[in-house]
C-alpha cells in the first residue's frame, strides 16, 4: 500500500468517525481528523496512533455547516499531502425530542447543518481536487433512516438522512466521467453516544445486540479501499438481531 491514502474524516471526535480515523490508521492510510470541537479529535488521534505507531494523523478541527471552513480544510490538506483519495462523511447528529410535535425550529436548523449542509460542504469541497487528479472515493455515512421511514428516528432525521443518500447518488451520477465515486453507507442501530439521545433507552439486553462502531468502520474501510474501477453505489450493515423485523414477526407480518 506505500504511504496509502490521504484520507479527510468528517465528524471523526466520536462514535462512527472515530472508530474508521482507527482501522484506516491501522490500515496504513493518512488521515485528517475534523469536527468542531479539538479535544474529542485529539482522542480519536492518540487511538489512530496507538493503533498503528507512526501513522499521519492530523487534526484539523472546523464547522463543515460553514463551507469557508470546509474549503479552507481542504487548502490544508493539499498542503499537506497534495492530493485528497478519500473522504468518509461520518458527520451526524439528531435530538432527544424529535416528533414533529416537539421539534422547534432551532432543532431543524441543527439537523439540517450536522446531517446535511455539512456534508454537502465537504462534498462540494472535496471534488475539486478530485477532479484534477482524476480519482476519489467519497464514502458517505448516512443511516438506514435515508432508506426507510419510520417514527424512531424522528422526521428531520430522516429527511436529511434521506438527503444524504441522494447527494452520494448524485456524486455518481455527475461525476463518474472523473474517476470519483460514493458510497452510501445506511447503518441500523449501532451503539455510539447519539443511542443517548433516544427518548427511550435501550435496555443493557438490547443494548448487546446492536452494532458497535467498529463494525461500521470495517464496512468504511473496505469501501474506501475498493479499486478505482469499482463504485459500491449503496451499503446496507445491520444487527442480525434487528428489532424492527422482530417487532414485525411480534405482530404477525
Amino acid at each position: 500500500m506505500g504511504a496509502g491514502k490521504a484520507i479527510w474524516i468528517t465528524g471523526a471526535g466520536t462514535g462512527i468517525g472515530r472508530a474508521s480515523a482507527v482501522a484506516l490508521a491501522a490500515a496504513g492510510h493518512r488521515l485528517v481528523l475534523t469536527g468542531r470541537r479539538a479535544a474529542p479529535l485529539e482522542e480519536t488521534a492518540a487511538l489512530a496512533r496507538a493503533a498503528r505507531p507512526g501513522a499521519d494523523v492530523a487534526c484539523m478541527p472546523g464547522d463543515l455547516a460553514r463551507r469557508a471552513d470546509a474549503e479552507a480544510i481542504v487548502a490544508a490538506i493539499l498542503a499537506r499531502h497534495a492530493r485528497l483519495d478519500a473522504v468518509v462523511g461520518a458527520a451526524g447528529v439528531n435530538v432527544t425530542r424529535r416528533m414533529w410535535s416537539e421539534l422547534t425550529p432551532a432543532d431543524m436548523d441543527y439537523l439540517l447543518d450536522g446531517n446535511l449542509r455539512s456534508q454537502m460542504y465537504t462534498v462540494a469541497a472535496a471534488l475539486p481536487a478530485m477532479r484534477a487528479q482524476k480519482d476519489g472515493v467519497l464514502a458517505i455515512v448516512s443511516s438506514i433512516a435515508g432508506r426507510v421511514v419510520g417514527a424512531l428516528s424522528g422526521p428531520m432525521y430522516t429527511t436529511t438522512k434521506h438527503g444524504l443518500t441522494a447527494l452520494s447518488h448524485a456524486i455518481n451520477v455527475e461525476e463518474c466521467v472523473n474517476g470519483i465515486r460514493a458510497c452510501a453507507i445506511h447503518p441500523g442501530e449501532v451503539d455510539t453516544p447519539m443511542l443517548a439521545q433516544r427518548p427511550k433507552k435501550l435496555s443493557a439486553e438490547e443494548l448487546a445486540t446492536v452494532l458497535r462502531a467498529e463494525d461500521v468502520a470495517e464496512v468504511v474501510r473496505f469501501a474506501v479501499e475498493t479499486p478505482a474501477h469499482v463504485c459500491l453505489n449503496e451499503i446496507w450493515v445491520t444487527p442480525t438481531h434487528n428489532r424492527g423485523y422482530v417487532a414485525q414477526l411480534g405482530r404477525g407480518s
